[in-house]
């Protein structure tokens, strides 16, 4: 099972993937104002690849902004890919 962890400040923040206590992938973000967040790079440990990590860590991140009323920027090229190929994402663009 995949764990997302948020971390999250002023200016940074991300969602740490780990699945049995190991580290499997990292989203980052930075705040653009108060109403947004850029999610600037995604990296997902070679031994996880295909495993959804990756969707994972941006479902987590979709479902933060949902319920901090944000919208999100998705300048990482997975990020983009991945909500341009899921509808039910974009509500947070």
């Amino acid at each position: 099972m995949i764990e997302v962890q948020q971390k999250n400040d002023h200016k940074h923040g991300s969602f740490e993937a780990s699945i049995e206590g190991k580290k499997a992938g990292l989203m980052t973000y930075t705040w653009a104002g108060e109403e947004r967040f850029i999610i600037d790079h995604t990296e997902v440990d070679e031994a996880y690849n295909g495993k959804g990590v990756g969707k994972e860590m941006l479902i987590k991140a979709v479902e933060f902004a949902r319920e901090k009323g944000k919208k999100i920027i998705p300048l990482c090229p997975f990020a983009k890919a991945t909500f341009q190929k899921n509808e039910d994402l974009q509500d947070v663009l």
